[in-house]
């Protein structure tokens, strides 16, 4: 056997050119049947596509040119977004005469067209670089969707529409997936991540970044006087109750249960300070989970409450987010412990304001009646002074500096100088008072409305992205809809979410799964409520409409990650990441997320595009587990490295091909004694001899390949 680049092999004695009948439509489905990979997986050269990026292909007539290599499907995706550009092309760039073009094209060479939304939509939560989310952005994503939605309604009569997920950066070793089951702890960063990790809380009234909560940097907060298990304490209603275990019951200092905006710390009598303590992450987890109870206990009080109550309730709670009729308090009154992170750092903040202004509003009262008692002496002694002959006033300026003793200084002229002194001073002291004890309060005030308007930004960027994709579901079924009326629709068009790169969210085929399926949850309430859709009916919508893109080169980056066993050899941690690869495709067939799959390979680092079998990624495999649990969508090879190290792009598919085991045309067989130039098209495509020989392993001189071309 000779080995002829990486990923398939074949018989030294093989003539290509006698296969040059596997086209024929007698032979079925079995490419090559002396391959037995095409009968295990059932792939075959009509199964597969290739991806072209507008802007890289200029134009329509290029685009025509690469129907002709022979693919069944062609997948035409968008390098811009905004305004296009020759070098980045949009949709929009394609006025109705191209996509006519583009149309008859594809229909006289019996080619179908997918699409894929613009390259630069990374996600449709609308997250920017530094952490916040923009509704702004949120709908600019949305927008370059319904440009590709429009597009391809246009000019493939459907189908899916591609669109990159990567809706956040989060941290792997903490991610929720990576925490229980066979292949728990198996993925990290680095050796530091789990205690680096740090997690975005953001104000969901805007969607701004507030803070990151770092897993490893404790939070000093006071520590609050509550009720110990079992201890009895009175109640808000008056009565006598019993604290249970976790329950968090704040008491003031005589007993009686207060809310958490009125709790007081523990005072240490001993050390004659209040109490502070540094909670760690795994404390504030259990904060959070106390937080969970109030809150939930506060949900109940809400719901049984009376219009009038409920907005008293809805004032002082710090729950707000929670206090709705839709909502399962056990299922959904969630607390994160970035959440509770963040609420101790403001609460620390609420009560340092808190304090400052009681502080400068201390005595206030009594200044003001100061105030008001000079300005009554003021006009009493302007009234003496001016009723006193002039050459008497020095017995008031004597007088004065008497009951001063010693205060006043001796170049005082009259009792109104000193009381207007001491008037400007009062009145400074009250106006920094008041102006410094009000903005505090105000910042008191700020920051506690801000603590009930609190999230996680994982939280709060996957609603987002649930009722974008949604949204984004829906213009694809109306334009579905529209082009069923006129008799033009090929295939449903769908959004086909695409697993991007591990280190944001949407990248982990359980995160994938949990877009799609929430998404459809989101667009199937949706539907009910705005469009009046009975439920049935809209979830089949939704499942028709909201899809995934499953690229295997970008499941294969996972690779890096995968945290190995020490004590076993390479090939063997590489065997364990292969099998949870697979089994991770047939999951999501299974669940009937998966409706269109990009084809290329890489060694598990970085996304380069190679043709498939030219890494490490086990094609095949992922191929066959896919087909097994009932993928039937298309199979599109994406090239990259082989535009540049290899003849062209299509050098990605004719690998393709032959991973998979299909021959490839030749120049037929029995040709002898012709050169390189020679050599026809074909569906080889090349004129040149090949970049590698395998010398010594020749059978003799005389042999020559299938192409009748003597070995240089």
């Amino acid at each position: 056997m000779v080995e002829f680049g990486t990923g398939y092999q074949m018989p030294m004695d093989r003539e290509y050119g006698h296969h040059a009948h596997a086209h024929d439509h007698s032979q079925g489905d079995h490419a090559s049947p002396s391959n037995n990979s095409t009968n295990d997986v059932g792939v075959g050269i009509k199964d597969l596509g290739m991806s072209l990026a507008l802007g890289p292909v200029p134009n329509v007539p290029a685009v025509g040119a690469k129907l002709r290599a022979g693919m069944k499907t062609l997948e035409i995706g968008f390098t811009g977004s905004g305004k296009g550009t020759g070098q980045s092309q949009t949709p929009e760039y394609y006025g109705k005469a191209q996509r006519k073009a583009l149309e008859e094209i594809g229909r006289a060479n019996e080619v179908n067209f997918t699409t894929h939304a613009s390259f630069g939509i990374q996600g449709l939560a609308g997250a920017d670089q530094r952490g916040n989310f923009s509704k702004s952005a949120k709908e600019f994503a949305l927008q370059e969707i319904r440009r590709a939605v429009e597009f391809a309604g246009d000019v493939a009569k459907g189908g899916p529409v591609v669109v990159h997920t990567g809706e956040f950066h989060r941290p792997i070793s903490g991610a929720e997936w990576n925490q229980d089951g066979e292949y728990a702890g198996r993925f990290q960063m680095h050796e530091k991540e789990k205690e680096q990790e740090t997690f975005g809380v953001v104000d969901k009234r805007l969607g701004n970044l507030i803070v990151e909560a770092h897993k490893n940097k404790p939070v000093s907060k006071p520590v609050w006087l509550t009720a110990k298990s079992g201890e009895e304490y009175e109640d808000f209603d008056g009565r006598k109750r019993t604290a249970q275990e976790g329950e968090a019951v704040y008491l003031d200092y005589v007993g009686k249960r207060v809310h958490r905006y009125e709790r007081v710390p523990v005072f240490d009598e001993k050390k004659g300070e209040f109490l502070t303590k540094q909670y760690n992450w795994k404390e504030m987890g259990d904060q959070a989970k106390e937080m969970e109870m109030e809150a939930r206990e506060e949900w109940q009080n809400w719901k049984k409450a009376s219009p009038q109550e409920k907005e008293k309730i809805k004032e002082k709670s710090m729950w707000v987010r929670f206090l709705r009729d839709d909502i399962d308090p056990e299922k959904e009154i969630k607390i994160r412990p970035e959440e509770a992170y963040v609420i101790a750092a403001l609460e620390t903040q609420v009560g340092n304001a808190r304090g400052y202004a009681f502080n400068y509003s201390r005595d206030f009262d009594e200044h003001v009646e100061s105030l008001k008692k000079l300005r009554k002496a003021l006009e009493y002694y302007k009234k003496i002074e001016q009723e006193t002959d002039p050459e008497e006033r020095w017995k008031l300026q004597r007088q004065v500096r008497d009951l001063a003793m010693g205060l006043v200084p001796a170049d005082s002229k009259m009792p109104t100088e000193i009381i207007k002194r001491e008037l400007i001073n009062v009145e400074n002291h009250l106006k920094q008072a008041q102006e410094t004890a009000a903005s505090q309060f105000a910042q008191a005030a700020e920051q506690q409305e801000t603590i009930k308007h609190i999230q996680s930004a994982e939280t709060y960027a996957l609603e987002q992205a649930y009722d974008s994709y949604a949204q984004a579901g829906i213009s694809a079924m109306r334009q579905s809809d529209k082009m069923q009326r006129a008799g033009q629709l090929k295939k449903p068009i769908a959004i086909a979410m695409e697993n991007l790169f591990p280190e944001s969210y949407g990248a982990h085929p359980d995160e994938l799964i949990k877009l799609v399926e929430e998404s459809r949850k989101r667009m199937t309430q949706i539907l009910q409520e705005k469009y009046k859709i009975t439920e049935k009916e809209a979830e089949e919508k939704s499942r028709q409409h909201i899809t995934a893109t499953i690229d295997l080169g970008h499941v294969n980056m996972w690779r890096k990650y995968w945290v190995g066993d020490p004590k076993k050899t390479i090939d063997q941690n590489d065997k364990e990441f292969d099998e949870w690869v697979v089994n991770k495709m047939g999951e999501m067939a299974k669940k009937k997320v998966v409706g269109h799959v990009h084809l290329d390979d890489n060694y598990g680092y970085h996304d380069d595009h190679l043709a498939p079998g030219e890494g490490n990624a086990p094609i095949i495999e992922m191929i066959k587990a896919l087909k097994d649990n009932g993928y039937k969508g298309e199979l599109i090879v994406e090239p990259g490295a082989d535009w540049t190290t290899d003849v062209s792009g299509f050098s990605s598919v004719m690998k393709t091909w032959k991973l998979f085991g299909s021959p490839v045309y030749g120049a037929g067989a029995g040709m002898r004694g012709r050169g390189w130039g020679s050599l026809g098209e074909g569906y080889l495509g090349v004129g040149h001899p090949p970049y590698f020989v395998f010398g010594g392993y020749s059978p003799s001189e005389e042999w020559t390949l299938w192409s009748g071309v003597p070995l240089e």
